[in-house]
């Protein structure tokens, strides 16, 4: 970590004294019932108060802004909140054995911030992943240099589930196969960002970043009012320019589509904010068809060519001609009018090996060989299982590490030996013995936390946050991204899957 100067210690000093203050009666001006009244971040790196850290002055602003604010007025705005959201279905859906339920994604009001230098750090980090992931796709699926030079075990990747063979000496434009990459990023006890996982096939949640947005203009402008915040409602601009980017060169005006797989998928909600922030057409696999290599969508005027697809569908739906003949979510023959040029794939196929939790283990490694720069934004440190040693010590040190299977998303299938009991972590000691390559361990980091607005007041929750970025030529960063928080109290997990919510994501100007 670098070091601050005396000012610079000074500024959390005024962060303290905002808090502290509301207890001071009338003479600080503060309500007695103020927002932060009471707050406590209990030895973890607060976002808001930032131990150790310069302070912005429009975060000191907004310090004093909270602190003057009844909590009885927060909550009557969380409960406006919640309506909207219920009135405007800003819902995903949860699935059990027997049921599906939508339900809103709980959205905290009290806004998460990162200053100009931590976003620089991000959105450079961010775009430096992306490169190099871009590289070690294209790499993988043609020369495959990275295993020959033994950077990166050939087995993990040729025989990874997400290694799509299809794929093999096929070019995509510009060498870009993740078109759209969600970056998990997490911050420790002492304020360090650090990269948790990548998320390189359809990651998901941008919908929220910019609805947050809205949400919180709706109900807490008073909350912004004079502060330099950087928009967020340029990223369908972004999106559709990079899709049609990637189009076929012949094509003077591409037609785009997002492609579903149809009303009852999860982050359905979110395929219609899409075409909608993008003005393109929102389509089924049944509303497409391949005639001669061209990909054609039905419409009530007719046939009409499609150029780009960006897709929401996994690869093993996606054409049933190729993967799974039984699929009835993608477009018969895709996959050879892809071959032939004459329609653009958004993510490209096989971008799955990319994001998996052990190749992830890779990636500094991967950014070293293909950029020979060292990693922006480090990695948490990583144990891969399948490897005799890091078994070892990963069942040696159960009760102290988080084990993650390698291809599960959304917090399933994880154990956090900490918070786990001697009966699970038994189970999963055998589960570990049984399969060790389908896991990785990692320590159980501290992380930071945030004001959040619990039945029992303001109190700190853990927090993380997944920056979008979107790449044709070249790569461009949402600022901000998707906040989620762990609302139940003492958990790490901050998955919607798993009861997180999200918060607004100011990224100061």
């Amino acid at each position: 970590m670098p070091e601050f100067s005396g000012s610079q210690m000074q500024s959390q000093s005024l962060a303290q004294t905002l808090v502290q203050s509301q207890s001071a009666g009338p003479s600080t001006g503060a309500p007695p019932h103020g927002v932060l009244q009471g707050y406590d971040a209990a030895g973890l790196f607060c976002e808001m108060l930032r131990p150790g850290q310069p302070t912005h002055p429009a975060l000191s602003l907004l310090l004093s802004r909270l602190a003057a604010m009844p909590i009885e007025s927060l909550r009557r705005r969380a409960a406006d909140a919640e309506r909207d959201l219920l009135e405007r279905g800003i819902t995903f859906t949860v699935y059990s054995d027997a049921t599906a339920i939508d339900r809103i994604l709980p959205f905290d009001l009290i806004p998460r911030v990162l200053t100009p230098p931590e976003w620089r750090q991000i959105e450079t980090g961010v775009i430096q992943r992306v490169r190099a992931l871009n590289m070690f796709l294209h790499d993988i699926y043609h020369e495959q240099k990275v295993l020959k030079d033994g950077i990166i075990p050939r087995e993990l990747v040729l025989g990874n589930a997400g290694y799509c063979h299809q794929m093999i000496g096929f070019g995509v434009p510009f060498g870009t196969y993740v078109h759209v990459c969600g970056t998990d990023i997490v911050r420790d006890e002492t304020g360090r960002f650090m990269v948790l996982e990548d998320n390189a096939r359809t990651p998901s949640g941008v919908a929220y970043v910019v609805e947050n947005r809205h949400m919180t203009l709706r109900v807490l402008s008073d909350l912004m009012t004079g502060l330099s915040v950087r928009g967020v409602d340029e990223y369908g601009l972004r999106l559709h320019h990079a899709m049609a980017e990637i189009a076929p060169q012949s094509v003077l005006d591409p037609q785009v589509v997002v492609l579903s797989p149809g009303i009852f998928n999860s982050a359905y909600f979110e395929h219609v904010f899409l075409a909608r922030e993008m003005g393109v057409p929102l389509v089924e696999g049944r509303d497409l068809l391949v005639e001669d290599g061209q990909v054609w969508m039905r419409t009530t005027a007719g046939l009409a060519p499609v150029h780009t697809i960006y897709r929401r569908i996994g690869d093993d739906f996606l054409d049933p001609d190729v993967f799974n003949p039984d699929s009835m979510l993608g477009v018969r023959g895709l996959m050879e009018a892809w071959r032939r040029g004459s329609v653009a794939i958004a993510n490209a196929v096989g971008t799955g090996v990319a994001d998996d939790k052990a190749v992830y283990a890779y990636m500094p490694r991967i950014i070293r060989y293909y950029l020979s720069e060292e990693p922006i934004i480090p990695n948490v440190e990583t144990h891969i299982c399948a490897e005799a040693e890091a078994l070892t010590y990963t069942l040696d040190n159960l009760e102290k590490l988080v084990v993650k299977p390698v291809a599960e998303s959304g917090g399933y299938g994880l154990i956090i030996g900490p918070h786990a009991t001697r009966a699970q972590l038994a189970e999963f000691r055998e589960r570990l013995k049984h399969n060790p390559a389908n896991y990785i361990s990692q320590p159980t980091v501290k992380l930071s936390v945030s004001p959040t607005l619990t039945d029992e007041g303001v109190q700190p929750r853990h927090i993380d946050l997944r920056p979008f970025a979107v790449t044709g030529k070249e790569t461009w960063v949402l600022p901000g991204g998707l906040s989620r928080v762990a609302l139940r109290k003492g958990t790490l997990v901050v998955n919607s899957s798993q009861g997180g919510g999200t918060k607004d994501t100011w990224v100061l100007a």
